[in-house]
């Protein structure tokens, strides 16, 4: 794996969509929280599989067939290599990452929790690490529990041991999507562990901007979704642990998650095809073993360097440059948080302010960002998201700074 420095310039020119003009001038992508692009190469390998391979899996004889079945098991190989998974029995393809939390919720949730356990996340969550368990609250009667904010954005873990009384599973984000705070996940793990709990982390922010081993992180589950890492959309994965795995009742019923169906019953299939029901996202999933790969050749060691210095360039040039008529929330310290800029320009509605970024070719995200509970916390409805990634260089931030002032402008302050 290279531990190179990225070259800005050279790795943009990887990603075709980056070439176009907007309202004349050059497009500045800064919304890879919600979606990144796609490197030529990914392009390439899911024109190739539609071009020359079209063919489902497992089950064709034929050799277009095995061809498609080996490309996608090469992929599974590939995403095990890049999360430090022990096994690649261990690696399941879900359609996002949403769909793996729910797994869990649904799989193992319904067959562990019972009225009067507790599930404990995180006042940072995505709607999906909540939602499942509202649902499962409301059916089983358990109890979710949060663990509060700093001032500041991290994790405020002082209560921790009184906060885990009763618990059973702990979910957690790596990367908050709102104010990009790392979070200590083998701290929550290890805690998680010591009373007898699981711990379930939303890697969607993390994997595809830091160095990922799921042994190091103590992590029992482990979601995340190809398309905020370069690869296509409809393919997410979900890790686990073998031996929870092996206990988890199938998701959904099917095809290829069995192994003999009776008029009495049906024996499900061996890991990982028990859990993947119905006809794969076959050519997403290959997409993504070209996603894995292209990261690799970049080295995420370098991923990572790479955006804490962008990172750290945008704190500073935009504190310079707007002062406190900015607010950028989330930790200051570079170390503890991703390239994700959740920002307020003075009183300017986030959906108002995206709007006058767009006539100048930022591509911003403006609401809630599925994180709802977190808004309120931070006494907002909303926020102006600008979030950087392998292809942004310092160029984007200073564009983003002048449309700023041209906001600021426009709206008379």
């Amino acid at each position: 794996m290279s531990t190179d420095l990225l070259d800005p310039a050279a790795v943009k020119a990887d990603f075709p969509l980056l070439e176009q003009e907007v309202n004349g001038g050059p497009l500045t992508y800064l919304d890879s929280g919600a979606t990144s692009q796609k490197p030529r190469v990914v392009l390439d390998s899911l024109t190739g599989y539609y071009e020359e391979i079209n063919a489902n899996v497992h089950r064709g004889a034929y050799h277009i067939a095995e061809r498609a079945t080996t490309a996608m098991e090469d992929a599974r190989r590939a995403v095990q290599r890049f999360i430090g998974a022990p096994s690649e029995r261990e690696v399941l393809f879900t359609k996002n990452a949403t769909e793996s939390i729910n797994l869990v919720a649904h799989s193992w949730g319904r067959n562990n929790l019972a009225d009067g356990d507790v599930v404990l996340i995180t006042e940072l969550e995505h709607h999906a690490n909540i939602v499942p368990w509202h649902q499962l609250a409301a059916e089983r009667g358990i109890e979710l529990r949060w663990i509060p904010l700093t001032d500041d954005g991290r994790l405020d873990l002082t209560g921790l041991d009184r906060l885990l009384d009763g618990v059973k599973l702990v979910g957690v984000s790596a990367v908050s999507n709102v104010l990009g705070t790392i979070t200590p996940v083998r701290q929550l793990a290890d805690a998680a562990h010591a009373v007898g709990a699981l711990c379930l982390v939303d890697a969607c922010q993390s994997v595809p901007h830091l160095p990922t081993d799921v042994v190091e992180l103590g992590a029992d589950f482990l979601a995340f979704s190809g398309h905020k890492m370069c690869g296509p959309t409809g393919v997410g994965v979900l890790w686990s642990r073998a031996e929870l795995l092996e206990a988890m009742p199938p998701f959904l019923g099917g095809g290829e998650m069995i192994l003999n169906v009776t008029r009495d019953g049906f024996v499900p299939n061996e890991l990982p095809w028990k859990f993947e029901a119905g006809t794969p996202p076959i050519a997403e999933i290959i997409g993504l073993g070209a996603a894995v790969g292209y990261l690799e050749g970049l080295g995420m060691e370098a991923v990572r360097a790479h955006e804490v210095s962008l990172t750290d360039y945008a704190l500073r040039t935009l504190g310079d440059r707007f002062g406190d008529d900015l607010l950028i929330h989330g930790p200051t310290d570079t170390a503890r948080r991703g390239g994700i800029l959740s920002m307020c320009l003075r009183e300017i509605h986030a959906h108002d302010l995206s709007q006058v970024l767009d006539q100048h070719g930022i591509c911003v995200r403006a609401g809630h960002h599925c994180a709802k509970p977190l808004m309120r916390e931070l006494g907002v409805t909303s926020t102006s998201r600008a979030s950087l990634y392998l292809y942004n260089d310092e160029s984007d931030v200073d564009a983003l700074g002048d449309a700023l002032e041209e906001a600021a402008r426009f709206f008379d302050f």
